[in-house]
């Protein structure tokens, strides 16, 4: 078991080294104590990540690496539940919860392994049966029932305008990273475009590490449902900025169908998610940051206003 240590990601976050998972996992499921646990880096931005191995099946143990990402552990598990078979994509299965202890703050989940290779380790760009298989489970969460639920949040899938503040904040720390004037400038008909179409429910966050591909590079598995639920309907058409160049994002454009403006507005969210990778993970987690710098590169590459 290796506990080489990684840059921290956020202030706030506590520290989560193997020797500890280890315990914790010997403690609370004894019947696991002959596993073999690595953790899985680079595989989240919120929890560390373990496999634990064995004979007969294997698992993955999540971690919260701060106070809001532990608060959000109750809905996860409610969203994995409501997604569950609803595709026919697998998703993310609890198999056990973990409690606070050996020093670890917070309480934590055992879920089943998914197989695939991370679309953040694949070129995405011109892959046309991705962006099919992709849109396919978009429609599929779109047709969750909404059971009333509207959007009640300040994240992402909302106004967009309520963002100003955040994007200006991100803009000002990129100067040296980004061509600011002109993002500033797109932003400015992006932060316009209004909210027309009824909430349906999303995902909320189909970056390329949430999705799992197979050796063809089609996709077998979403992660990181925790951010299920009702938002605006384009917000899970920021993935095609994200995974697709511009041939490949039409395709999954029109598979996903829906109003223009939708499309539009997807864009807008996927400039407000990436704007704010960029400079946050520079130093912490290149790949992100790459991730929020490509896109936004596509962005101003095929403006929509």
């Amino acid at each position: 078991m290796s506990d080489q240590r990684r840059a921290r990601m956020h202030p706030d976050e506590v520290d989560v080294p193997t020797t500890l998972v280890r315990r914790l996992v010997d403690e609370q499921f004894p019947a696991w104590r002959g596993r073999r646990l690595e953790p899985l880096p680079g595989r989240g931005t919120e929890n560390a990540v373990f496999a634990l191995t064995g004979d007969d099946e294997d698992l993955l143990v999540r971690l919260p690496l701060r106070a809001e990402a532990a608060a959000g552990l109750d809905g996860e598990r409610a969203a994995a539940g409501e997604l569950s078979g609803r595709t026919r994509f697998a998703t993310p299965e609890v198999v056990a919860t973990g409690e606070p202890g050996e020093g670890f703050p917070f309480g934590w989940t055992v879920l089943r392994l998914l197989p695939g290779t991370p679309a953040d380790g694949v070129d995405t760009a011109a892959s046309e049966g991705l962006a099919r298989d992709l849109a396919e489970f978009v429609r599929g969460v779109r047709a969750l029932p909404l059971h009333g639920r509207r959007f009640a949040s300040a994240g992402r899938g909302g106004d967009l305008h309520r963002h100003d503040a955040w994007v200006a904040e991100c803009l000002q720390r990129s100067e040296d990273l980004l061509d600011v004037p002109a993002l500033r400038g797109l932003w400015s008909r992006l932060r316009a475009l209004p909210h027309v179409s009824a909430d349906v429910v999303t995902h909320g966050d189909l970056v390329p590490g949430n999705l799992l591909l197979d050796d063809a590079g089609r996709l077998t598995a979403v992660l990181d449902v925790g951010g299920l639920g009702p938002a605006d309907p384009a917000l899970d058409l920021l993935a095609g900025w994200h995974l697709f160049d511009r041939p490949a994002r039409e395709v999954f454009r029109t598979a996903c169908g829906g109003e223009e403006l939708d499309w539009v507005r997807g864009q807008a969210w996927a400039f407000v998610q990436a704007v704010g990778l960029v400079w946050y993970y520079v130093d912490t987690h290149p790949g992100m940051s790459s991730l929020g710098a490509r896109t936004l590169a596509r962005v101003l590459d095929d403006p929509l206003v």
